[in-house]
């Protein structure tokens, strides 16, 4: 029924032509107006439930990525997703003329208060690896559930080895996940720090030096007054997590990080590499400092888990299973020719289920990949993606686990994940 429902929105619309439900999704959140639509690039979707049960979907807007019009919107839904409201701007100049471009957002939800924190990338004129990751780490919060949201404020982040060494230049940084509450209270978030031009002068953002770190919201769920926030930059040191990139080992390509809480306390991280695998890293005094990066296995001695120089988000249900998004290949499918063709590889998106084991230095097993959208290689859009799935978000919600995903850059997406592809009974326990 739900589908049904879909279609005949859509038709309603005059949009079913535009293969928007190609993905076979249980629900459409956005769907640009048309060809040459300034909506045109819609991606780095993050959807929460908030404390009211409303959801609210943010995500980063443009005509085409990293265009000067680059901006974060939101759109709201009281309904469990069934409807939502137009798009509204919270962040960036649609207009472009200013250049300061508004990117890669994420919200924290306050458990006891529902007060909403919104933070993003906010460049503020200077450009140093990219204009959309050279900027502050700026916020507003909404105490409202989102309809009404608080002046800009900024947070520092701290300066590292491949910084820029002038402190008014802002980093080179990007945020793809929501950050997680860890059950000592803890609110952390991992995010991608890219060398500044001064430090490496040539080389795009899959050639450029990388780490892995981490920003600590120290007082977000106990400070009353949202002016007084507090953030520590982990790990200590100057250097992140580094993954040697095959061709180029003087540099580390290691990006697009996830964390999430074992059960003993440790932290364990996935990212992104040029590898063509995913590789993980463990830290046993709360993301103060990590072991050496490894590739991730189905089980400690099994085959690696394949993926693209593409996002591979780590999430965790709350009866402590594990769900690894990702698109289960090196990076040669669809006629790829390597990790970093993103216009071919980054297609079908999968999902393998996660449990933890009594293995000290890889303490998690997987199911083997099971597909959940696809899109068959239509490309659409500004720039003409058949990427599924990259930078989606994952929730659960009285019973039911949603998965909100971006279908080409293009189309904005969810759907619900059944307890049958969640089913873990495969695993040895």
């Amino acid at each position: 029924m739900r589908k049904y429902a879909l279609l005949v929105l859509l038709m309603f619309s005059g949009l079913v032509g535009c293969n928007a439900l190609i993905s076979n999704p249980d629900f459409v959140v956005f769907v640009p107006p048309g060809a040459g639509s300034s909506e045109g690039t819609n991606q780095h979707f993050l959807v929460v439930p908030t404390v009211k049960r409303t959801f609210l979907a943010f995500w980063t807007q443009a005509f085409h990525e990293n265009d000067p019009d680059q901006r974060v919107v939101m759109s709201r839904s009281t309904d469990r997703g069934r409807n939502w409201s137009k798009p509204v701007l919270l962040a960036g100049d649609p207009s472009g003329k200013s250049g300061r471009r508004a990117s890669w957002q994420f919200p924290v939800v306050v458990p006891h208060s529902g007060r909403v924190y919104l933070f993003w990338n906010q460049n503020v004129g200077v450009v140093d690896a990219r204009a959309d990751t050279t900027g502050v780490l700026a916020y507003r919060w909404s105490d409202d559930d989102g309809l009404a949201w608080s002046e800009v404020h900024t947070l520092p982040i701290r300066k590292s080895a491949i910084s820029h060494p002038d402190p008014d230049v802002p980093e080179n940084w990007v945020v793809y996940q929501c950050p997680i509450i860890t059950p000592g209270g803890d609110v952390m978030v991992g995010f991608t720090r890219w060398a500044s031009r001064k430090v490496q002068p040539e080389g795009g953002l899959f050639e450029r030096d990388s780490e892995i770190w981490f920003l600590r919201f120290d007082n977000i769920l106990s400070e009353p007054d949202p002016t007084k926030l507090r953030v520590t930059t982990l790990p200590d040191g100057e250097h992140g997590i580094r993954v040697p990139c095959p061709d180029i080992p003087a540099i580390s390509v290691a990006q697009e990080p996830t964390f999430q809480q074992l059960s003993d306390g440790r932290l364990i991280c996935v990212m992104r590499t040029r590898t063509g695998f995913i590789y993980y890293a463990l830290s046993a005094d709360s993301g103060h400092s990590w072991c050496k990066a490894q590739p991730l296995r189905y089980t400690p001695d099994g085959p690696k888990v394949p993926q693209p120089l593409a996002s591979c988000p780590l999430y965790k249900l709350k009866d402590g299973r594990f769900v690894l998004v990702f698109h289960n290949n090196s990076g040669y499918a669809n006629g790829g020719i390597g990790p970093t063709d993103s216009k071919r590889n980054r297609r079908p998106v999968f999902l393998a289920v996660g449990r933890e084991i009594e293995h000290l230095q890889h303490p998690v097993m997987f199911t083997r990949p099971r597909m959940i959208a696809d899109n068959r290689g239509i490309s659409t859009g500004p720039s003409q993606h058949t990427q599924i799935g990259t930078y989606p978000s994952l929730f659960e919600f009285e019973g039911q686990v949603y998965f909100w995903y971006p279908d080409r850059k293009h189309y904005l997406l969810g759907k619900l994940l059944s307890p049958q592809i969640l089913d873990d009974s495969g695993l040895p326990r």
